[in-house]
């Protein structure tokens, strides 16, 4: 062999070694996945956002829910028999609104138990997915999210108070039609927030958790806990499984030069150590 095939030969392997890392990462989420289907008897559908070096340079690609996630998980579902339940393994920072609902009154109308997993964060969009659940079954330090929701790069809540505490005559008109149409986003989330939880709550409950959520209590990103779900009296536990965790390694983050966090990945103290 030249030094020009050579070179050649590790030209292409070096392209080829992403795409085959990929499919090796694909190959261990499915024997995962097929793992927890038969040790809870269900529909196991994961619902991940993070960065992933996808493409053929390793650029990374951020994600959100979106009419694609919506329609696949639409065909999952329908692809389940009534009387299976089904497993929503969720980790996102939320998107589009229409498409979390139509995931969302999906996951109502299924039959059979729908439990929702979040073991690290179900943020805006993912929340809302996550009311939809039979049960909400959190990480220790899993986070959800407020659902006001947001126009541009503006909270629909704050752009509704500043219609109000400003002088008519002092506000643009194209202001006027963001404000509008901020006060209709949010009564209509506030609605669809409370289709999904009347069941769960009484009426006078349900209406004043929906509007919690959304009228902007707290900025968009602020961490709702597990104990605080709780205190609202959603249907959260913490007993996650151990076997989602090891699903989620299998969705890494674009591997750097020098990595943020580090440590040996084995257990540590009293856990036992596979051999």
């Amino acid at each position: 062999m030249t030094p020009l095939d050579f070179f050649w030969f590790f030209l292409v392997l070096i392209s080829l070694q992403p795409v085959i890392r990929q499919r090796i990462i694909d190959a261990a989420r499915q024997r995962a996945i097929s793992r927890l289907e038969t040790e809870r008897g269900s529909r196991v559908i994961l619902l991940v956002h993070r960065q992933e070096t996808m493409s053929f340079l390793g650029f990374p690609v951020m994600r959100f829910i979106d009419v694609n996630d919506s329609e696949e998980v639409l065909r999952a579902i329908h692809l389940t028999d009534p009387e299976i339940p089904i497993d929503l393994v969720i980790h996102t920072p939320g998107g589009l609104v229409l498409a979390a609902i139509q995931i969302a009154r999906a996951l109502k109308q299924h039959p059979a138990k729908v439990t929702v997993f979040v073991p690290h964060y179900a943020m805006s969009g993912g929340t809302l997915i996550a009311l939809a659940a039979d049960e909400i079954i959190m990480g220790p330090h899993a986070v959800l999210g407020p659902l006001d929701p947001q126009l541009g790069k503006y909270p629909a809540p704050s752009l509704i108070k500043l219609a109000k505490d400003k002088p008519i005559d002092k506000i643009s008109d194209e202001f006027l039609v963001y404000a509008d149409m901020a006060e209709k986003a949010t009564r209509q989330l506030k609605q669809t927030i409370f289709e999904l939880i009347k069941d769960k709550f009484d009426e006078n409950k349900a209406l004043e958790l929906s509007e919690l959520l959304t009228e902007g209590h707290w900025t968009h990103d602020y961490p709702i806990t597990a104990d605080v779900a709780k205190s609202w009296g959603l249907p959260v536990n913490t007993d996650m499984p151990e076997l989602i965790y090891q699903l989620m390694a299998l969705y890494p983050q674009p591997v750097r030069r020098v990595p943020s966090v580090e440590y040996v990945p084995e257990p540590k103290g009293s856990q036992k150590v596979l051999k």
